[in-house]
């Protein structure tokens, strides 16, 4: 089947996470996609993976990673991941969100360029996600299961034809979004000067599309991904450092960044 959809899973040494991520790709009621790894990193234990386990999905996954690893990269590797595909609308989700079965069906039925989407997550509790990474199967992720568990954010896994609120959440999540690629690339893509996580793969880059002109959608209760517990593997400090360098981009009003996918194409 012809994809027309590229999931970029934004990864990074994890692979019990990668492989139900792929499980949950597997199992999409839509198989219109293909998939492109980016791992911010150069660890030869994600290409030995790749390699045993490629058989088992009907979907092309394209890998993707630095050179080296030189610490915080990401932005750089989702510019990377962009330029990889001839695909006309792109998914973001991270390495420890697990898609929902319709969540490609999601975005197919709402992808129109000039227009950026955003779904939700739910919070696996820390004893749920203990149980689904030790028996591996994706098909515990349902609303009725996961309402009896130790996991948050619950109702943001119920699929409705309308949001559960009358005022849907708004503001993107990096870990659940999809844009036009002509909409990316007429903002630059993302901004490689964010060196920390947090702010630069989601604030930075919903305030440049908006400013552009492309207007944000939500898919609330459409298109739903589940979080996989984990610690917080990112310092307030960093994230506070970034908003500091977002100010000082916003006031020099860098809508077209300066530091993105054209760049990365010399390195």
């Amino acid at each position: 089947m012809t994809s027309n959809i590229t999931i970029v899973i934004s990864y990074y040494k994890a692979l019990e996470n990668l492989n139900l991520i792929l499980l949950g790709l597997q199992n999409q009621s839509d198989k219109r996609f293909d998939v492109v790894l980016s791992e911010d990193d150069n660890n030869p234990e994600t290409v030995l993976f790749l390699q045993e386990i490629a058989a088992n999905f009907t979907f092309s996954i394209e890998h993707i990673h630095q050179r080296e690893d030189l610490g915080f990269r990401k932005n750089s590797m989702l510019n990377k991941a962009i330029l990889s595909t001839n695909n006309d609308f792109m998914v973001f989700i991270d390495g420890d969100c697990i898609p929902d079965k319709h969540f490609v069906r999601a975005y197919q039925n709402h992808k129109k360029e000039g227009y950026m989407y955003a779904g939700r997550r739910v919070m696996l509790g820390e004893s749920f996600s203990k149980k689904l990474l030790e028996k591996r199967n994706v098909s515990q992720l349902n609303f009725c299961t996961l309402l009896y568990s130790d996991s948050k954010k619950v109702k943001e896994g119920l699929r409705l034809p309308i949001p559960l609120a009358l005022k849907s959440n708004k503001g993107l999540l990096g870990c659940n979004w999809g844009v036009a690629k002509k909409d990316l690339l007429s903002v630059n893509g993302f901004d490689a000067d964010y060196l920390r996580a947090g702010v630069g793969e989601d604030n930075d880059i919903e305030w440049r599309l908006l400013e552009h002109g492309v207007e944000f959608k939500s898919m609330k209760n459409k298109a739903i991904v589940y979080h996989v517990h984990h610690e917080r593997s990112y310092s307030e400090e960093g994230v506070q450092a970034n908003f500091r360098l977002w100010d000082k981009k916003k006031k020099a009003n860098h809508i077209r960044c300066l530091n993105g996918i054209e760049q990365s194409k010399l390195h």
